[in-house]
């Protein structure tokens, strides 16, 4: 059995060379090789593409990078959670290249695999498909994502042997497990690193022949950023909000896969019971999610897709986010309840960018909307300037194309009933009249008695 050599992040940092294209893992800072990035940050390196799913945060990881002005294009799927990259991609002191992160996740996978690229529907009909190749098969338009490889990759593993074979820990598998596959050249840090034949073969996630250099490194609260503590990451809930999260979760039926997004959706989480019989999944890599817990953060807890730490419930169980991603676009996920910004009469729904707002991220909103068998969407009836929502023509860039089913406000309950948006049921202190005076959106009764 080979032997993988030690060394330590300094060194790791002087094998990345200027305009190097550099992978690098991790969902927000869970399961990131933050050693390794601000190594080299240290360094004179400068021109990178760095992919990433976002880069770090604020000083953080691949942020330290982006501060000090080393990246110069970032390809990825979420950048909003960094202030900084968003202010860098509106100044054009970066190029930004935005793909969905299902999409970023399968690209990954390809380029280890050896494989050119693929065809997917995510994405379809949107402005991410402009310049694409595009094909119908099987009667569903589908758009051309190219493999994706690196020079160098970053990666970050709770356990490696001597051999290089490395063990994962709870939600850290995310995006490194592909980017383990797909780089000319693979640096690990690793929390542990044990003598050859202490790990388990059955529990190995990535054989050690990926693997060219391993690094010690043990990750400190500090180094998790937003995700530190249960405490820094969530935030309270409007009794409105509550509301909604309480609606939605009436949507649900036993024995429902669900992937809940950020914002109103997460709420609905905290309201699942044992009883309730529900499998929540969660993008970044598990089904089984479960409630936050009171307090401890993500070097305690798996974290979900806002990169909260959450619970793991009896049954639970953990993947990476191409996996997860194949379990969407397969069709294995029964609901998505996502946030959203507007949707139309056609059922048509944005929600991922305002022109000229800090927004710069699709995240996995597009394989979700287009892959689950029930979309349903909770948002607030109007925006803050008392504008509609739900409109005759979304305005804003789509995520997907004719797939809403539920909307749900603060004031009504509409459904897509034969291709028809239709009014079932008013919310708490709502009125008919209300609704109509706050829609500009075409929509017939379902209401009984009306």
């Amino acid at each position: 059995m080979k032997t993988i050599p030690q060394i330590t992040p300094e060194k790791a940092a002087t094998l990345v060379k200027s305009g190097d294209t550099l992978l690098v893992g991790g969902f927000g800072m869970t399961g990131n090789p933050v050693h390794l990035l601000h190594a080299l940050a240290e360094t004179d390196v400068r021109d990178l593409t760095y992919i990433a799913n976002n880069v770090g945060e604020a000083g953080l990881g691949g942020g330290r990078l982006l501060r000090n002005g080393q990246i110069k294009r970032a390809i990825g799927s979420y950048f909003t959670s960094n202030r900084e990259a968003v202010e860098a991609a509106q100044s054009g002191a970066i190029e930004i290249e935005l793909i969905p992160q299902g999409s970023l996740a399968e690209a990954l996978r390809a380029g280890g695999a050896g494989i050119g690229g693929f065809f997917t529907p995510t994405g379809a009909g949107t402005v991410l498909a402009e310049g694409r190749e595009t094909k119908v098969i099987n009667g569903m338009e589908q758009i051309f994502q190219p493999a994706l490889r690196g020079d160098v990759a970053f990666i970050r593993a709770w356990q490696a042997d001597t051999a290089g074979n490395l063990v994962y820990r709870m939600t850290e598998q995310n995006f490194n497990r592909a980017m383990a596959t797909a780089a000319d050249l693979v640096i690990v840090e690793a929390e542990e690193i044990v003598p050859v034949g202490e790990l388990d073969p059955d529990a190995v996630h990535t054989p050690g022949c990926y693997v060219d250099y391993l690094v010690q490194a043990h990750t400190t609260q500090e180094e998790l950023g937003s995700s530190a503590s249960v405490a820094s990451s969530i935030k309270k809930a409007g009794a409105v909000r509550m509301v909604m999260a309480e609606r939605a979760l009436a949507e649900l039926h036993p024995g429902d896969v669900v992937n809940l997004g950020i914002g109103i959706p997460t709420l609905t989480a905290d309201l699942i019971t044992l009883e309730h019989g529900i499998i929540m999944h969660t993008e970044n890599g598990m089904l089984g999610v479960g409630p936050s817990p009171q307090d401890g953060g993500a070097l305690d807890y798996p974290v979900n897709a806002g990169k909260i730490p959450v619970t793991a419930l009896p049954g639970s169980s953990y993947f990476d986010s191409a996996d997860s991603f194949a379990m969407i676009r397969g069709g294995h996920v029964d609901v998505a309840i996502m946030g959203g910004l507007q949707v139309d009469e056609a059922g048509n729904l944005a929600n991922w960018a305002v022109p000229g707002k800090p927004l710069l991220g699709v995240g996995g909103a597009m394989d979700l909307a287009s892959g689950a068998k029930r979309l349903i969407i909770t948002m607030t009836h109007t925006n803050r300037d008392g504008s509609a929502k739900i409109v005759p023509e979304c305005t804003l860039p789509l995520t997907a194309r004719e797939a809403v089913d539920v909307v749900i406000t603060d004031l009504a309950v509409f459904r897509f009933i034969a291709g028809k948006l239709t009014l079932t049921e008013l919310m708490p202190g709502a009125t008919l009249e209300e609704v109509r005076a706050k829609t500009t959106a075409g929509f017939a009764l379902g209401i009984e008695g009306t």
